[in-house]
């Protein structure tokens, strides 16, 4: 078995039994061959199963029934190392939050904010501050060159709490860059422009 195959097989089981949402569990009774190897072959880079990597390949009709078998965790933690490893495998690459170049770039920007997201949901400060700086570049981009997002030009203090809150509430439907995108191009749509916007 392979990488295409386990996800053709998911693909497979999930078309034939139409289940409303579907987890890891579901996959281990369901498919544990499946499950065996994604265990054996599909690590995140902080230890446990990468679900994201998984759950990005399957069939985008079925993405949306990923119910991830964690929950966000109360307790605050401090833990460099965690966020170290993200950044010394991409340290190369972080320009990808100031300037991608193409759609590769773009998809390396989805790998990185999504591992740091993820370090984050269950608790690391760290990892928090740091994915919120780095999208911090993409989103003053955004405001610059996207008109859907050029009302938020004078609200820039209120843009890290809708960062905390997609961080709190991102699951597993499309990437972290494109989400965050989304929620800021609908709540931007109650900001009244502000009056140097208005003079130009």
């Amino acid at each position: 078995m392979d990488f295409h195959s386990a996800v053709n097989t998911i693909n497979k089981l999930l078309e034939e039994q139409r289940p409303d949402s579907f987890n890891s569990s579901w996959i281990l009774k369901h498919a544990p061959r499946v499950y065996r190897y994604i265990q054996k072959n599909v690590g995140a880079d902080v230890g446990g199963i990468d679900w994201d990597r998984f759950t990005r390949a399957i069939d985008r009709r079925f993405q949306k029934k990923w119910r991830p078998s964690y929950r966000n965790s109360n307790k605050s933690y401090r833990k460099k190392g965690e966020v170290g490893v993200i950044l010394q495998k991409y340290h190369s690459k972080l320009y990808v939050f100031i300037a991608p170049f193409d759609k590769n770039d773009e998809y390396v920007r989805d790998l990185i904010s999504i591992a740091l997201v993820r370090i984050a949901q269950k608790g690391n400060v760290i990892a928090k501050e740091e994915i919120t700086k780095l999208v911090r570049f993409t989103i003053d981009d955004w405001i610059k060159t996207r008109p859907t997002l050029s009302s938020w030009e004078g609200y820039e203090s209120l843009i890290p709490v809708r960062i905390e809150a997609c961080i709190r509430c991102y699951r597993y439907s499309g990437t972290f860059i494109g989400y965050l995108l989304k929620t800021l191009e609908y709540a931007g749509r109650g900001l009244t422009p502000t009056t140097s916007y208005l003079r130009e």
